[in-house]
């Protein structure tokens, strides 16, 4: 079911203050100033209604986080949700994952969120899948020596694909789950949609890929 547009949806987004990051290629390089600290910059991509990003900015003081969405309707539910509760220590981007590196520095990075994407089921759109080689390769740029992507996804065969593309793209793996909500991982915290495939005794699949590239 697709979202009603939301009325006003810019101004809902100025509503929010610094919250929202209108022009983040201005920052690129600099977004430790944003925050006025040294603190990591872990970033999101794919926000939607923000509970993820919230929850994970409130349980994490010393961390820094950046939310990109490039859906507005969601991406003001999720801003003023950050806004309710206070934080200081999250960012919001209105734009689209492929236009990261005009956003941030290489190495600037030291975590990436990918929590359930589109798919993308047919072969031919395969390129636009967030774990495909082409999207791999801005990553490994953006991320830190030793920087790492957590992903999530109730999908098996976009996991079987991602599985292969980080290993294929030099990445190494670790925390490999095929049920995560049955596996006594701690910490975990749920998005919007994991919540509902969870409810409904869906598996969720998890991995860890961290990166050993010198820049």
């Amino acid at each position: 079911m697709r979202m009603r547009k939301k009325k006003h949806g810019r101004a809902r987004l100025d509503d929010c203050g610094g919250l929202w990051a209108r022009t983040p290629e201005e920052h690129k390089g600099g977004w430790r100033g944003v925050f006025g600290g040294n603190q990591p910059i872990h970033l999101e991509i794919g926000c939607g209604k923000g509970a993820f990003i919230t929850q994970t900015a409130l349980a994490n003081p010393g961390v820094n986080y950046i939310a990109v969405e490039k859906l507005i309707d969601v991406l003001v539910l999720a801003a003023e949700k950050a806004k309710a509760a206070n934080l200081s220590n999250v960012r919001f981007i209105l734009g689209d994952a492929a236009l990261l590196e005009e956003m941030f520095a290489h190495g600037e990075i030291e975590r990436i969120y990918i929590n359930f994407c589109d798919p993308w089921h047919k072969y031919k759109h395969r390129k636009r899948r967030l774990t495909g080689g082409a999207f791999l390769e801005i990553y490994k740029r953006l991320l830190r020596g030793d920087g790492e992507i957590f992903f999530k996804t109730d999908n098996q065969r976009l996991f079987e694909f991602s599985l292969n593309s980080f290993c294929d793209n030099g990445f190494k793996l670790k925390n490999i789950t095929l049920d995560l909500h049955n596996s006594g991982f701690e910490g975990n915290i749920m998005t919007e949609y994991e919540k509902l495939f969870s409810d409904m005794g869906k598996p969720v699949y998890r991995l860890e890929a961290s990166s050993c590239f010198a820049k």
